[in-house]
């Protein structure tokens, strides 16, 4: 499947995305007009940027306890039931008064429960699709999300500019509320893809599994570290830039747009995946440029750049999975999403840190010389030889893998 025709022409991936637009939406809004709530509430970068990306952390506690259920639960049901969890959560976020603990408790519990999201999606989309369409699939699927970005973050700003934070969250969380009914009216019903029931004991040896293997540690590593660590950068446009923070957002979209663009649609398979570590050092290589604290018009072209890099993650999953069995395609994109949204978190956590220890443009750059340490580092793990241990017949996983190469 090389065609966006014969793509759209697939039943059901229009409806998918549409729900996944209106969830994207609601975030990016309901994002931005928090991280503004707090940051005019506190003026403290270190919670600005947790308040914006801190709730990823939590996606860590659950994907410890909850992650076995992306394979076993039915996902319409998982996805309407996010989609109204998260429009809750949100118009409570709304509420006049609500201290700042409470704030903090509520994305706590948002974080917890989207630990599903991820792996849910992702292994839709891989019913969904054919194998051969996977991969245009999920380009498009991340284009989107570039494209709902940069409407979301123009359209959160343009709207802070004429209403207040609160009425913004409000908004959102009726944007979650329609995800979830496109979700209900679009979807099959589709049964759980293995059997059994979600415990902690499946999530914990599904993991276990999906970690074992040394190819798949160092694509799980390369998918969540560079990226956490830019994201961290990321998350320190509003106490960098108050007034740009909505746009640095948007070109970033735009990158992150053209990126998957590019990669999912014009660039041939076999180059395809030789461009791991280029386009991670494209990431974090323009944000170094920081340093020198550029005005607005520099500072968005050097995110716009560098968002391009995120197209990375497309080539990475995509050597995810031809490592992993078909059975296990839910849990290993949802431990994937799932250890990426928490890396991101991190990664907030450490640039809002730094931010306030020295200054946003300080840290921006730190975090990406950081970035560009840890992929050349994976890099030169990737290319070493390993030598493998006598196949067992116990389980197909513990054969001979190939070694991850970029």
């Amino acid at each position: 499947m090389r065609s966006y025709r014969s793509l759209f022409r697939t039943p059901e991936f229009t409806p998918f995305l549409l729900s996944f637009a209106g969830f994207a939406a609601a975030q990016t809004i309901g994002g931005l007009a928090l991280a503004t709530l707090v940051f005019r509430a506190t003026g403290s970068p270190f919670l600005t940027a947790v308040s914006l990306f801190g709730p990823q952390l939590a996606q860590l506690l659950g994907a410890t306890f909850l992650l076995s259920g992306a394979d076993r639960l039915a996902p319409r049901a998982v996805l309407s039931g996010l989609a109204l969890a998260f429009a809750a959560g949100t118009a409570v976020l709304a509420l006049p008064g609500l201290p700042i603990w409470a704030v903090f408790t509520v994305l706590l519990l948002q974080g917890l429960v989207a630990s599903l999201g991820g792996g849910v999606r992702g292994g839709l989309l891989n019913e969904i699709l054919t194998k051969d369409g996977y991969v245009l699939g999920r380009s498009v699927y991340n284009m989107l999300w570039g494209l709902t970005q940069m409407a979301g973050f123009a359209t959160g700003g343009a709207l802070l500019a004429l209403l207040s934070p609160r009425i913004c969250l409000l908004l959102a969380a009726a944007l979650y509320v329609l995800s979830a009914v496109v979700t209900r009216l679009g979807l099959t019903a589709r049964p759980p893809r293995s059997a059994g029931r979600p415990s902690v004991s499946a999530t914990w040896r599904t993991n276990a599994l999906l970690w074992s293997s040394r190819p798949r540690r160092l694509t799980y590593l390369g998918l969540w570290v560079p990226n956490g660590l830019i994201v961290g950068s990321d998350s320190l446009y509003v106490s960098y830039d108050p007034g740009a923070a909505g746009t640095l957002y948007a070109c970033g979209a735009l990158g992150m747009f053209l990126g998957d663009m590019a990669v999912g649609r014009l660039v041939p398979p076999a180059v395809r995946t030789r461009l791991a570590t280029p386009l991670r050092l494209l990431l974090a290589a323009p944000y170094l440029f920081f340093v020198l604290r550029p005005g607005a018009a520099l500072s968005v072209v050097a995110v716009t750049v560098a968002s391009v890099g995120f197209a990375a993650s497309l080539v990475l999953q995509e050597r995810l999975m031809s490592l992993t069995p078909d059975d296990l395609t839910g849990q290993a994109l949802g431990l994937h999403a799932t250890g990426m949204s928490a890396m991101q978190g991190v990664g907030a956590v450490l640039a809002g840190t730094l931010a306030q220890l020295t200054s946003p443009a300080t840290a921006m750059t730190l975090m990406a010389a950081a970035s560009i340490t840890v992929t050349l580092t994976l890099a030169t793990l990737g290319t070493q030889k390993k030598r493998y241990p006598t196949p067992s017949a116990a389980h197909p996983d513990t054969l001979p893998e190939p070694a991850a190469t970029d």
